[in-house]
């Protein structure tokens, strides 16, 4: 088994962090963080520019502890905050099918990150050498808490400092063009998220 959770970490940490750093820098064809901004904006989340930084952040630093093994519960927990919060803004309307754009992908990696914790990131891991290479369900389930509980937060906050639709104060490109970077994400349900 410990070949299996190595794979996972690998490979869903290093997506979280290829999505991280296409929101931060505009890598592997990413928005860069101008167009996390705008995405932002049409999310309603404001304010952007720190919103935009705290996704790309989160999912780096987030995806980077993932594949490394270390500090598996709060690695988890903010990649699973930042899922939540992409089926809450952007794919919850379409339905669970990934086809449609709804979020069915997302809820698979909230699944996966919860069984990391709990079965632990194996042998072959940074919080292994620490002496816990398993964390056991409470862990998992305290993850699954602090994300949805971080989402809510992160949620509230930025629809409570958006402004009105169509208050002069905002900028008339905004929902325009951040539409446009949610439309063309809508089928990829990590890079389409807070």
């Amino acid at each position: 088994m410990t070949l299996g959770r190595f794979t996972a970490r690998l490979v869903i940490g290093g997506l979280f962090v290829g999505h991280g750093t296409q929101k931060l820098f505009g890598w592997f064809g990413g928005p860069g963080i101008e167009g996390t901004e705008q995405m932002m904006g049409a999310l309603r989340m404001h304010p952007t520019r720190p919103n935009a930084i705290a996704a790309g952040v989160t999912e780096t630093t987030g995806g980077a502890l993932l594949v490394a093994g270390a500090a598996t519960p709060l690695a988890a927990a903010g990649l699973i905050g930042t899922m939540i919060t992409a089926i809450r803004k952007v794919h919850k309307p379409q339905g669970p099918w990934v086809a449609e754009g709804g979020w069915e992908y997302n809820a698979v990696l909230i699944a996966a990150l919860m069984s990391l914790v709990d079965t632990g990131p194996g042998e072959l891991s940074v919080d292994a050498l620490r002496g816990r290479d398993e964390w056991g369900p409470l862990w998992a389930l305290g993850g699954l808490a602090l994300g949805a509980a971080a989402s809510s937060a992160v949620v509230s906050l930025g629809s409570r400092n958006a402004p009105e639709p169509g208050d002069a104060s905002g900028d008339p490109e905004d929902s325009t063009v951040a539409k446009a970077v949610v439309d063309d994400t809508a089928g990829d349900p990590v890079t389409a998220e807070s």
